[in-house]
């Protein structure tokens, strides 16, 4: 996998070079035929600006972007295209795909805005949205990300009373959190609760108190007025509004119509790893103009992401997010583990199949091979296919590897037709396939003794058929 140059001179290597979120993909391609079509054209002129922006207005539609903003959004990148610093740039593409992207950062709110913690303990989180939003979900995925900062006794209740099983919905995430639950039951009112459970809060010490509500199917008085009782008895530091990334137009609408009803702090995003077109990301932060602070990125509590518009920008621009997957590592991987295999690496020996299976389980950990892919630049030549293969191959391994007992493992020397035929059957695959694997482990062994001895050129030569695509 090459990595490019990421310069700005370099911006029009990664267009469509790497896969982005789904709901962003048509956007991406779109984007990628703007920047081709002023390939071979000395300079930028307003006429080329004229035909390609039309091409970005049309992209962003799509993409279902309100139109309020992409006018303002097309408006402003042509101001800055005609602009004096454009005009002398190296390539029209190169140009204009730069003045994209520091737009679309703009757009999305420049930079990543953390949660406010700067009150009275308890601080008070207040979970703001529609039914079917992903609230609940997402207080227990909030408790991950306040821990990354720091250890904190954290606290959840839950204020729905209509929505059958919420309460226990969240008292169940609470729990896969590790994280406090306050108790409470249908017969109360909201107001009452929160006033509870805010009192506990404070007599047991709690630094964060996170208060999930009812949402409704769609905006309503009834709904708009117990939250803002809610708000008025908590008095919350953070105001959060839950939109579905998924829900488009209805998003914006959505959105809109809270942040007059509430002083709203910030966004969170969900489902934002789904396949609608994706225009809530875009038009969100701007309808409301809150920042938005997180995005969901999965139903799993880990499934959340500290939002950084300028990254999210190039991921829609096709460039990578290396950050973010350098960050995420550092959160799943196990550091003791990666340590260990440094040093077999510099011994170049002591390479073993239990170490062949632990480097694929760290990289599930990642989100698996699609998810790496997404935040890599240059490697836009893989393609839906040959992800999928790629999964495949990587769990058939996996699955051979674990059909061998512990001595098979740590030797495969000794594994003879016998044995390959008792570990076939036992991961449901073919003889050769098994043999496939113990010649791709053969050839992993050289990597890693070149590796050791510094020939980093021969190891990555080495690398080629190993999965399909690469």
């Amino acid at each position: 996998m090459i990595v490019r140059d990421v310069t700005p001179n370099g911006l029009s290597g990664f267009i469509a070079s790497s896969p982005t979120y789904p709901m962003f993909d048509n956007l991406t391609r779109r984007l990628a035929g703007v920047v081709k079509k002023l390939r071979g054209q000395g300079r930028l002129t307003e006429e080329n600006i004229q035909d390609a922006l039309r091409e970005v207005r049309v992209a962003l539609l799509e993409a279902d972007v309100a139109l309020p903003v992409v006018r303002e959004f097309i408006a402003r990148v042509k101001e800055k295209a005609l602009g004096q610093e454009v005009l002398r740039s190296l390539t029209p593409g190169q140009a204009l795909i730069g003045v994209v992207h520091r737009e679309l950062t703009a757009l999305m709110g420049e930079q990543a805005v953390a949660l406010n913690f700067a009150s009275q303990p308890p601080a008070v989180i207040l979970m703001a949205g529609l039914q079917g939003s992903g609230k609940t979900t997402t207080c227990g995925k909030l408790v991950r990300i306040i821990r990354q900062q720091g250890k904190k006794k954290i606290l959840l209740v839950s204020c729905d009373v209509y929505r059958p099983a919420a309460i226990d919905q969240l008292k169940t995430v609470a729990a896969q959190a590790e994280a406090e639950f306050f108790p409470s039951n249908p017969d109360q009112k909201p107001v009452d609760i929160a006033r509870a459970a805010l009192d506990h809060a404070r007599r047991h010490f709690h630094e964060v108190l996170i208060v999930d509500t009812a949402g409704r199917l769609h905006v309503d008085a009834d709904m708009m007025q117990e939250i803002q009782a809610l708000h008025a008895t908590l008095k919350p530091v953070e105001t959060l509004f839950v939109v579905d990334a998924m829900q488009g137009q209805d998003a914006v609408n959505t959105a809109r119509a809270f942040n007059e009803a509430l002083p709203l702090t910030g966004v969170v995003l969900t489902k934002l790893d789904g396949d609608a077109r994706g225009g809530a990301a875009l038009s969100v932060r701007h309808v409301t103009g809150k920042p938005i602070k997180f995005a969901g990125v999965g139903e799993k509590l880990t499934g959340i992401e500290v939002f950084h518009p300028e990254r999210m920008a190039s991921r829609i621009l096709g460039m990578g997010d290396v950050l973010s997957l350098i960050e995420e590592a550092h959160r799943a991987v196990d550091q003791q583990e990666a340590l260990k295999a440094v040093e077999k690496l510099k011994k170049g020996k002591g390479f073993d199949l239990e170490d062949f299976k632990a480097q694929i389980q760290q990289m599930k950990k990642l989100g698996g091979l699609s998810s790496l892919m997404d935040k890599l630049p240059g490697v836009g030549q893989l393609g839906a296919t040959d992800l999928a293969q790629g999964e495949r191959q990587m769990r058939r391994i996996e699955g051979i590897i674990n059909s061998m007992t512990p001595q098979e493992r740590r030797n495969p020397g000794i594994l003879k037709a016998s044995r390959k035929r008792r570990i076939a059957a036992g991961a449901g695959v073919t003889v050769q396939e098994v043999n496939r694997l113990l010649n791709q482990f053969e050839q992993a062994q050289k990597m890693m003794k070149s590796m050791g001895k510094g020939g980093l050129a021969k190891m990555m030569r080495g690398m080629k058929g190993m999965l399909p695509g690469i």
